[in-house]
């Protein structure tokens, strides 16, 4: 995700989806190479299950990018990694980021006072 900076909306997405302890640990783990599910869940210490919550929120955000694999057994395995992206906070850029704000809060929709 090099390149143009993210929309205001896009930001919001990343920020809210980063702005979680685990999804932290998740996205640094990934930092260092990509990893399957069972694997990650068992390295950071938590289920599987919540664990795909996470990952499905940080994939929704652009910040990770999910691929099934079968291993030489033939089990499927579902292995995930980092993107290419960059983020530079900066007064000036995110004073840039709000002209393109669309919505107060993207994952709740338009504000009462918006949506006339």
């Amino acid at each position: 995700m090099t390149g143009p900076a993210p929309t205001g909306d896009e930001l919001v997405v990343m920020l809210a989806a980063l702005a979680n302890p685990l999804r932290l640990r998740i996205v640094a783990k990934l930092a260092d190479g990509r990893d399957y599910v069972s694997r990650l869940a068992r390295d950071i210490g938590i289920s599987r299950p919540l664990l795909h919550m996470h990952l499905q929120r940080l994939e929704a955000a652009g910040l990770i990018v999910g691929s099934l694999e079968l291993s030489e057994d033939g089990k499927a395995m579902k292995y995930y990694e980092v993107t290419d992206f960059h983020l530079s906070l900066t007064a000036s850029t995110l004073a840039e980021s709000v002209r393109t704000l669309t919505r107060s809060d993207p994952e709740k929709g338009p504000a009462p006072k918006e949506q006339s």
